[in-house]
């Protein structure tokens, strides 16, 4: 009976006392966040009670397992077992306090922020942060567990003396990964890009939906992901639409008849802006930019408040202007004359007025 007893009683124990304490800090959490609702923090912590309710377990078990006479003939194995559960409990523990805090400070910081490029900028250096953080524990854990093992102590005592060269070799052979996993940091904390931001690369336009240590994801106006190393935005050139300011001034270009009413199309142009709701007003313009010996070259301009905005206001123009000059102005837009010149229509034809061979006197030594 003791044999069993015993086993059932630490194991009974263990599971209740992880349950009381799982629930209680739970509902401590409840109350905290109840009391405090300008801060998520308290309910964000509330996702790391399955990590902790396995940190305590695997607490109580390890250092109870011996006295319960579990397994025996196998009690090291056993021990072993549990150490590796009780590591790896605490490095899923550490990475979800860390993810809760850093979750917790970006959304504070979001909600008082009143700049969204800043907003967005500590957007992107928190998710690479968490992502260190998240890839230390985890290696860390790792090693951890590997030095438990009496074999792997030794191995790794006995490749203390080559690890230069080792290091060496993997520096090498890791070369193209460490770039990007540098370069990832230098975007962090440089402010080169940051989530939320659109660029053009590649020729592609799109906003930056992901970054991480060695790749950026690109989203496109239609819906496509593209993956890029990070390396790519430390060592070529890039638009980015979205640095410093949102605000963005567009372009719509026209070619025309050069008959074209300049003055109606801009005062025309105002009043399309006007009714464009995505125009924020700041300014607007119409000019000729360039002509050419069958048409003139008339540039539109007007600004908005983002990179979306002025796609749409540039649309806009283009519809309505091309619309409103078919309507009003016909003669405006670009046409190919096919017509006869009046000179050349008046000109008599050269073969008709030029007498044939046989109308043509005789020569010079004639008589």
């Amino acid at each position: 009976m003791d044999s069993v007893i015993r086993p059932l009683g630490v194991v009974g124990g263990s599971l209740v006392v992880t349950l009381a304490v799982g629930w209680a800090v739970d509902q401590a959490l409840r109350r905290a966040d109840a009391r405090h609702p300008e801060t998520p923090l308290w309910n964000l912590l509330r996702r790391a009670r399955l990590p902790l309710q396995l940190v305590i377990c695997g607490s109580l078990l390890r250092g109870s397992y011996e006295q319960a006479h579990l397994a025996r003939g196998h009690t090291r194995g056993l021990g072993q077992v549990l150490t590796l559960v009780l590591i790896g409990a605490c490095a899923w523990l550490i990475v979800r306090v860390a993810a809760a805090v850093v979750e917790a400070s970006y959304s504070r910081y979001a909600s008082a922020a009143q700049d969204s490029a800043r907003v967005r900028r500590v957007r992107t250096q928190v998710t690479l942060i968490q992502r260190v953080v998240t890839a230390v524990v985890a290696v860390v854990a790792v090693a951890a567990m590997l030095l438990t093992f009496p074999a792997m102590r030794g191995f790794g005592a006995s490749m203390l003396a080559s690890a230069g060269v080792i290091g060496i070799v993997a520096g090498i052979a890791a070369q193209s990964t460490l770039g990007n996993l540098f370069a990832g940091l230098q975007i962090a904390f440089g402010d080169m890009v940051r989530i939320g931001d659109a660029v053009v690369v590649e020729g592609e336009w799109g906003t930056v939906e992901e970054i991480t240590l060695t790749y950026l994801v690109v989203r496109t106006w239609d819906e496509r992901r593209i993956t890029m190393p990070v390396s790519y935005f430390t060592s070529k050139p890039f638009e980015n639409w979205s640095r410093g300011n949102a605000r963005m001034t567009g372009t719509v270009y026209f070619h025309l008849d050069h008959a074209t009413p300049v003055d109606l199309m801009r005062e025309h142009l105002h009043d399309v802006l006007k009714g464009c709701e995505q125009w924020d007003g700041r300014a607007w313009g119409l000019v000729v930019t360039d002509s050419t010996p069958s048409t003139i070259e008339v540039r539109a301009l007007a600004t908005a408040k983002d990179a979306d905005d002025i796609w749409t206001v540039r649309c806009v123009v283009r519809e309505h202007m091309i619309d409103w000059l078919r309507r009003e102005h016909p003669y405006a837009l670009p046409r190919i004359n096919t017509a006869t010149a009046p000179g050349l229509a008046e000109a008599p034809d050269r073969r008709q007025a030029t007498p044939g061979a046989e109308d043509i006197g005789p020569g010079p030594g004639a008589r």
